[in-house]
């Protein structure tokens, strides 16, 4: 039996645990640097937005955290194993751990919601009890609020509701590590609000890790334990919402005006 003492080291240990780890990341496209020097350690549970102008590469990081791109230099680590050195089955069962909510939200627009939501379950984790399906297609839905909404097409649902719909497909596989690259694109101040609340009551609920990518402050502020900016293929800044908003780098502040 373990101790009591052994019971609390492994939980500190799983508190600090290290699920993403960046170090010295570079990324060229032809002549073009678009990552330089990415270095960035993402704790298991937390948070992390990133912030960045238009066109600097902050979608470049999250591709290569899934494999989707090789990097040129340095190394990505998931879960501890190197991203670049993955067979395409270890691969492929790596981002069965992994959501990604696009900015578009991806959805089949053939299908109906609950088709949409049934898909990942039967193609990705070869699912074939029905009742559980459903039942998994039925939690998911109400978690976000659109049980409603089960047998709809998307193109009977307004943008917030498409956005809601394709964080339940990604939220449904149970994923640890959520990535969103600028969830809130789009949606007017109102919907941007319950999307980004959506998002951290949701990473409270399947205790995920996420990675945020967004230029929209407010969504920033409600989801983010820490925020890092991005400048000329760099991290250039990291912290609170607070401690950045009023840094004395003027390109940081910048961003919180």
């Amino acid at each position: 039996m373990e101790t009591q003492e052994k019971i609390i080291e492994k939980k500190s240990k799983q508190a600090v645990e290290t699920v993403i780890h960046i170090k010295g990341l570079k990324k060229s496209f032809g002549s073009k640097e678009v990552l330089k020097n990415i270095n960035l350690d993402v704790k298991r549970g937390e948070n992390v937005v990133i912030l960045g102008k238009s066109g600097t590469g902050k979608s470049v990081t999250i591709q290569c955290i899934v494999g989707m791109l090789l990097p040129d230099g340095g190394e990505v680590s998931v879960f501890g194993e190197e991203v670049a050195e993955l067979k395409e089955k270890e691969l492929k069962e790596l981002r069965t751990k992994i959501g990604f909510l696009f900015q578009s939200g991806a959805l089949y627009d053939s299908m109906t919601v609950r088709e949409n939501l049934e898909f990942p379950l039967t193609r990705v984790l070869k699912l074939k009890d029905q009742s559980e399906i459903d039942q998994r297609v039925e939690e998911v839905l109400d978690n976000v609020g659109l049980s409603d909404a089960i047998d709809k097409m998307p193109s009977d649902l307004s943008g917030g509701m498409r956005k809601r719909v394709g964080l339940a497909r990604t939220l449904i596989v149970k994923p640890e590590i959520m990535l969103y690259d600028e969830p809130t694109t789009g949606l007017d101040p109102v919907t941007s609000r319950e999307i980004s609340e959506l998002i951290l009551e949701m990473q409270k609920k399947y205790k995920t890790t996420s990675i945020i990518i967004t230029h929209d402050m407010e969504c920033a502020s409600i989801t983010a334990d820490r925020i890092v900016v991005m400048n000329d293929g760099e991290y250039i800044a990291e912290g609170s919402y607070e401690k950045l908003k009023s840094s004395k780098e003027q390109f940081v502040r910048s961003f919180f005006n």
